[in-house]
């Protein structure tokens, strides 16, 4: 997972999906066919989630309102970005009274949201983004939590690790900084500030932060542009190579690589990747 942090308060990362790329303004990634850095209109998607979404000049901003108190409907935004980042749709989580924290119905809106853009093909990319000044995400929802019964503890959380497959700490941790830094602060419960995230390769990218708050957003949307000229078929056999490929020794990763390559020769993309090639020109590809 690359993540993009702002130095200010309200950090920005990037989640990544499977066929379009996630990037969040503190972001993650995704599903089947979708790829993340920090942020998130969509004809699929119940309509109420973009109330309060007003397209800036050019559909790259987006004007927001803050309440301390807001409608279940309303903590989800989901919105299409045009132009020049058509392709690009970005998830507002807007969960102010509770700082964003993962609630039943805040995981039941993503995984509506997401399953509805896995089935959109022009969907190339997802930002997931705060919509909250300050603070990303809280993680779950432990006022919530503490009203379960121990019944249902265990289904919520596998709710949450199903719609974000990064999630499980004593796992994903240790894998991506070392067991011994990884028990290190898993034992201590200690939090990180931005720098020292991405000193130990936690996150990609630590930005200074701006008047308007969203840095993070920015460099992901900038992140989302580089990925969105890329050819859709090899994105996604890329990054399944990739997933698979670090649970498994060099060989058997390569055997995997070469696997997920053969997918891409019978394609048109591949084809118009070599005639773009020859005829120096910028690739069109359609994901066929």
């Amino acid at each position: 997972m690359a993540v993009a942090a702002s130095a200010a308060p309200g950090a920005l990362g990037t989640l990544q999906a499977s066929r379009a790329r996630l990037v969040a303004a503190c972001c993650t990634r995704l599903g089947a066919r979708c790829r993340l850095l920090g942020s998130w209109t969509c004809p699929r998607v119940d309509s109420t989630w973009a109330q309060g979404w007003t397209p800036a000049a050019g559909g790259t901003a987006w004007q927001r309102g803050y309440s301390a108190e807001v409608k279940t409907e309303d903590e989800l935004r989901v919105g299409y970005l045009e132009e020049e980042n058509r392709g690009i749709v970005v998830l507002g989580i807007n969960r102010a009274y509770a700082k964003n924290s993962l609630s039943k119905n805040l995981i039941k809106m993503l995984s509506r949201a997401v399953d509805a853009l896995k089935s959109d093909k022009k969907v190339r990319t997802i930002i997931v983004r705060n919509e909250v000044p300050g603070i990303f995400c809280a993680g779950a929802d432990l006022k919530e939590r503490a009203k379960m019964s121990s019944s249902e503890v265990g289904p919520f959380v596998s709710k949450i690790r199903a719609m974000i497959n990064e999630i499980g700490g004593t796992q994903r941790l240790p894998r991506a900084i070392g067991m011994s830094l990884g028990k290190e602060l898993i034992f201590s419960a200690r939090v990180l500030d931005g720098q020292e995230a991405k000193s130990v390769g936690l996150i990609s990218h630590v930005l200074e932060q701006n008047q308007e708050g969203d840095t993070a957003y920015r460099k992901a949307l900038d992140l989302a542009r580089e990925f969105l000229p890329q050819g859709p078929v090899a994105m996604r056999v890329a990054k399944l190579a990739i997933n698979q490929g670090m649970e498994v020794d060099l060989v058997t990763g390569l055997a995997i690589e070469e696997a997920c390559y053969a997918q891409t020769i019978p394609t048109k993309d591949r084809l118009e990747g070599l005639l773009a090639f020859k005829e120096k020109r910028t690739p069109r590809y359609k994901g066929e």
